[in-house]
């Protein structure tokens, strides 16, 4: 795997935050489509299947990453961001709902770090993006993310961005009991299974879930506090602000909907 471009950033704000990278001339960044916030002159964008790493494999290799970012509910397509200009120039990227960025240089991270599959905002050109199958049954039906989570690779910085506020956690031989929605990221020295949330009982009233997410290992865990989910679950349980059960259309009530029938897609 070649090595990836050496990247400068700003983080900026505290709870809707945004990233700026500074990139020298031909440098590249690689970010989700629908991601930029602004570009500075001399920078120029593309939209690519793939992440461009050289192990893409042609046309093929590009076409089986592609359907690989479908099953994790990805675009189609990466924007690729290169500086053209002869100075150094800056590209911004904000995430699309309230939260906290997070810089990781996968160099110090084993070179491979596992997400949930919307975490991956942007990152270094060289990064390689894919998707981790879960081999456990359990882990796979009940862990939240799925069968699927997205497996970031390289030497270079990426950053991954989560609801409310992120925390990291270092385990050292450790087991780490955690909320399935909250989990956000993990080195793969991490075993990742998913266990029954107490007895049946508490399964049921216990307002935790069904299962937890459990941690195992020596390494990196990286948790977010308010779930998207979570948070729109508690935004459609309030959206009847009108009388008679029904929500009011000049209180908000049709933006409410739309955004329910978002979720449902």
């Amino acid at each position: 795997m070649a090595s990836s471009h050496i990247i400068d950033y700003k983080l900026y704000g505290e709870d809707m935050q945004y990233v700026a990278i500074e990139l020298d001339p031909q440098e590249t960044v690689i970010a989700e489509a629908g991601t930029m916030m602004y570009m500075e002159e001399g920078i120029d964008f593309t939209a690519r299947m793939g992440d461009g790493t050289t192990s893409a494999g042609g046309l093929f290799g590009k076409l089986m990453g592609a359907g690989k970012r479908v099953l994790t509910g990805e675009s189609l397509f990466l924007t690729h961001f290169t500086n053209q200009g002869q100075g150094k120039s800056h590209v911004a990227f904000a995430a699309p709902y309230p939260g906290s960025i997070m810089p990781i240089d996968l160099d110090e991270a084993n070179g491979e770090l596992i997400c949930q599959r919307d975490a991956f905002l942007c990152g270094a050109y060289g990064t390689q993006l894919s998707i981790a199958f879960n081999k456990r049954l359990g882990a796979g039906f009940f862990g939240g993310e799925g069968f699927i989570l997205q497996r970031l690779r390289g030497d270079g910085l990426v950053f991954i961005h989560a609801g409310g506020t992120m925390t990291e956690r270092y385990l050292n031989n450790e087991t780490l009991r955690v909320d399935t929605g909250c989990l956000v990221a993990f080195e793969n020295t991490i075993d990742y299974d998913i266990e029954r949330a107490g007895n049946f009982r508490s399964m049921l009233f216990g307002g935790e879930g069904l299962f937890l997410a459990t941690l195992r290992g020596t390494g990196r865990v990286w948790l977010q506090s308010l779930p998207f989910s979570r948070m729109a679950d508690r935004v459609l349980a309030n959206a009847n602000v009108g009388g008679g059960g029904r929500a009011d259309e000049n209180s908000g009530g049709a933006l409410l909907r739309g955004l329910s029938n978002l979720l449902d897609d």
